[in-house]
């Protein structure tokens, strides 16, 4: 557990900063209208690895603990080789004065939390800027890409590595989304100049496989899009939340019509690449399964990427974050507004229910060379808090995340950061945001070693349970006794959290669903044992693998991995 350390107040921790800096320091200074100082408990920044070998373009946690992370395979070596070149290494040592050099070296690599080891992994076509969903059976699906890689689907799994599926989508996908939906299947959607989606596995009944999506032709832009990545949520009734540019549709994706238009965000910003913001599904409760909301975050004024991109103006972010509830019977968005303005964040789902809001710039957009001041202090939004009080600025990091950053939740609870590369290769020097390699670990408040008496531990899970069953999880807490202050219902919580593929400020399938509590039960001093159900429907929660933590006076444990096995499967 973390050793607390004691923050200085934040002017303090700024001038430090500039001082230190060298001659780029105004580039990374924040703006003077902040809080005074970071909250009590403020989180810890830890380093990981200084060099992965690879900046971490997308991230995906996978089962068994392991941590996928891959960038683009056209910016020339990485920084770390193929543990086996086999014939990459034969075709080097053959001259050919026509031919490329040969590249052998990973381009992804894959983390084991257990042991902190990494594993290079070789990539055969190209993955810039694509998409990802979790599949049921724990295998990773990733889709589209850039040249070679724009029509591949590839599957991944640590034992098989990478393998292609030549040409399965039916149209190049690069900026797209994935979302896995209630059934298994998974929707593809958008991508630059696709206003269509498809599935996987593909839906024989259907000819051709595209289908036109209107609304994705309706919200780009000529001159800069803004509605790439568009935000994608499954509700709990099967249907999909999409947003895109400034606004937002719901849609049935089997009978493949809009069911909706929901209101415009207020305000008029794009929230979408370039422009980009962050989105997540809010947890979902276990007293209300069926209601369901979207936090939006971010962004950049409309004409932000034409104006840094042809004259260097960067013009300031969006402080603004919108909330709806598109499952009410007439939705409105209700605004809030962030410490920081905040471009390229991302928005990560915690155990407790919290939201972080991490990485990114408060000028600027997305995009070669395009953003400017880094915003170094993640802060953490409390969505159950009174409006006005739900957001705190954290402890500080010291290492720019700006372009192709990426941040994902892990097993322990710590959110995993890497990446930033605003350059069209991988640039070390004689630069203001030089491409980043290493990997951090933010610890978030409730992982403060001060919290380690109340901070409970699975002992025992289910390997996997059906929807609606009842099970149970055994835990232990050192201090012996359950915090007071309540029911024991209400004092141990248990959140089942889907991984996210984190990519371009979107944790694509991110998703929190707290399980109904029967009872907690006392079997020996400081041991439990609390009966949940498990969700009810594969709209709560589709099929496949999630994180099950035990909250304890608001302080998760380190998670057990669960499947959720589809309807109709075998036990």
């Amino acid at each position: 557990m973390p050793t607390p350390t004691p923050f200085l107040p934040l002017l303090l921790l700024i001038t430090s900063f500039v001082a230190n800096a060298g001659a780029d320091a105004t580039a990374w200074q924040l703006e003077p209208a902040q809080p005074t100082a970071p909250a009590a408990l403020a989180g810890e920044w830890r380093l990981l690895h200084a060099n992965i070998g690879v900046s971490a373009m997308h991230m995906q946690l996978l089962p068994e603990d392991f941590v996928l992370m891959f960038d683009r395979t056209d910016t020339g070596p990485s920084n770390i080789s193929l543990s086996d070149p086999g014939p990459c290494a034969a075709a080097a040592a053959v001259p050919n004065a026509t031919a490329a050099p040969a590249d052998c070296t990973a381009h992804s690599v894959l983390l084991d939390l257990r042991s902190n080891a990494l594993h290079p992994y070789p990539l055969a076509t190209n993955p810039w800027c694509s998409s990802a969903a979790l599949l049921p059976n724990g295998t990773l699906l990733q889709t589209g890409g850039f040249s070679n890689g724009d029509r591949i689907a590839r599957l991944f799994s640590p034992t098989t590595g990478w393998v292609d599926l030549p040409d399965f989508l039916a149209a190049r996908r690069w900026y797209a989304t994935d979302i896995l939906l209630a059934d298994g299947r998974v929707l593809i959607l958008g991508g630059r100049r696709q206003f269509n989606f498809e599935f996987f596995p593909h839906d024989v009944d259907a000819t051709p496989p595209l289908t036109f999506f209107p609304f994705l032709d309706e919200t780009t832009e000529v001159d800069a899009e803004n509605n790439l990545y568009p935000f994608l949520h499954l509700l709990p009734d099967g249907t999909v939340f999409a947003f895109a540019n400034d606004r937002a549709v719901v849609f049935d994706p089997y009978n493949r019509a809009p069911l909706r238009r929901l209101p415009t965000i207020p305000g008029g910003v794009p929230r979408n690449y370039p422009s980009s913001g962050s989105s997540v599904l809010l947890p979902l409760r276990p007293e209300y399964p069926t209601h369901a909301e979207v936090l939006v975050c971010g962004g950049a004024p409309r004409g932000s990427y034409q104006l840094a991109l042809r004259n260097g103006t960067f013009l300031p972010a969006e402080r603004t974050c919108g909330r709806i509830a598109p499952t009410d019977a007439n939705p409105v968005w209700a605004m809030e507004e962030m410490p920081l303005p905040r471009i390229m964040g991302d928005m990560v789902l915690l155990p407790t229910g919290d939201v972080l809001i991490v990485n990114g710039a408060a000028a600027g957009t997305a995009g070669w060379e395009l953003g400017r001041e880094p915003v170094m202090y993640p802060v953490l939004y409390k969505p159950d808090t009174q409006i006005g009080a739900r957001f705190e600025v954290l402890a500080a990091s010291t290492v720019p995340r700006m372009y192709h950053s990426s941040a994902t939740l892990d097993t322990y609870g710590r959110v995993l950061v890497g990446g930033s590369n605003p350059h069209i290769g991988y640039v070390f020097s004689n630069v203001t945001y030089p491409t980043e390699l290493s990997l951090e670990a933010f610890l978030p408040p409730y992982l403060d070693a001060r919290l380690d008496a109340v901070r409970p531990r699975v002992l025992a899970a289910p390997a996997e349970v059906g929807y609606g069953e009842t099970t149970a999880v055994r835990f232990e807490v050192p201090g012996g006794a359950l915090a007071g202050g309540g029911p024991e219902d209400q004092v141990v919580r248990v959140t089942a959290v889907a991984p996210a593929f984190a990519t371009h400020s979107f944790g694509m399938n991110q998703r929190v669903v707290g399980l109904s509590v029967a009872r907690v039960s006392q079997l020996d001093i400081g041991v439990y044992e609390v009966e949940v159900a498990a969700p009810p429907s594969p709209g709560v929660a589709p099929p496949g693998y999630y994180l099950w933590f035990v909250v304890h006076a608001g302080v998760p444990s380190s998670a057990a991995w669960v499947r959720l096995r589809p309807l109709g499967a075998a036990a």
